[in-house]
């Protein structure tokens, strides 16, 4: 790889990981600032994110294969409304940090299910990573609010569902786009069953806009197009990042406070799912069996 090439990729990968934080960032200030309902911003950011990836599938070139499946689409309608009613009353931080462990939660969990054996680090980290979760719910008064936090690690698990079924199903902007669009309609269905709680506002508009547009129809778009440069492992390193992202953004610009157990609960957590993925980088070929043993099972 050129040093061309190089930039290129770190700045793409870059991008995607402050989109994908922002997504946090985005719903979290929406519903703490402005009007909006938690089913209007995630209706409106699923059609804003189906209608650029449409967009942006349509300026691409032809002759790809994909188009997404019903399955997907409510995995994804549940983890973007999972997430929006979290967001109601977690911190940006917080709800960044359980969707992440919840997700890898489920992905390492797939693979044990599937015949993955987990070497002595791995385990290691798994514990690590599932004690910083429990530390960090239990009860006190830096404690997440315990509702908000199960519908976070509901949407973790309904997004690694996603990714779980995404594997080897074509092209991944294409498929991401065919899965949008067939989320809609459920999302509007829950916007009018929750009709009576309906509230938006020119800002909440605005921000629900940006984060299915901007965050998410860009943001995926951008990661796709990085992808493919990159060592699985490297992939899912990097995105020990967004968390991290998420915390900074959320102190930064939401004036959010960083407690000892957050710290505490982050480095347990993203530290065990690094040992995980660092020990696996060890084991290619075991690795790449796996890999092949459980295509089949995405369903």
């Amino acid at each position: 790889m050129n040093e061309v090439s190089f930039t290129r990729i770190v700045v793409l990968t870059s991008l995607a990981m402050i989109a994908f934080a922002g997504n946090s960032l985005l719903c979290r200030v929406a519903l703490k600032d402005t009007g909006i309902d938690a089913a209007s911003f995630t209706t409106i950011r699923l059609v804003s994110g189906a209608v650029m990836l449409w967009l942006i599938v349509r300026m691409s070139r032809g002759g790809r294969s994909g188009s997404g499946n019903w399955s997907s689409a409510f995995a994804l309608f549940a983890y973007a409304a999972c997430f929006s009613f979290a967001y109601v009353s977690l911190p940006a931080a917080t709800g960044a940090l359980l969707l992440f462990g919840a997700v890898q939660a489920t992905m390492i969990g797939h693979g044990i299910w599937a015949g993955e054996r987990l070497r002595k680090m791995q385990f290691v980290g798994l514990v690590l990573a599932l004690g910083g979760l429990v530390a960090l719910l239990l009860p006190g008064l830096s404690a997440p609010p315990l509702a908000a936090s199960l519908l976070m690690l509901g949407a973790g698990i309904a997004w690694g569902v996603y990714s779980l079924r995404g594997k080897g199903g074509g092209d991944p902007t294409r498929v991401t786009a065919g899965n949008f669009l067939r989320a809609v309609p459920i999302a509007a269905a829950l916007s009018l069953l929750l009709h009576q709680d309906a509230a938006l506002d020119s800002a909440g508009f605005w921000y629900a806009l940006a984060s299915g547009a901007l965050a998410s129809g860009i943001g995926y778009a951008i990661w796709y197009t990085a992808l493919p440069a990159l060592k699985s492992a490297h992939a899912a390193t990097v995105q020990l990042s967004v968390p991290v992202i998420a915390a900074l953004g959320g102190v930064v610009l939401l004036g959010e406070l960083l407690t000892l157990r957050l710290v505490l609960a982050s480095v347990a957590i993203l530290g065990g799912i690094a040992l995980v993925i660092l020990e696996k980088q060890r084991a290619p070929d075991v690795q790449q069996a796996t890999q092949a043993d459980t295509t089949s099972l995405r369903g």
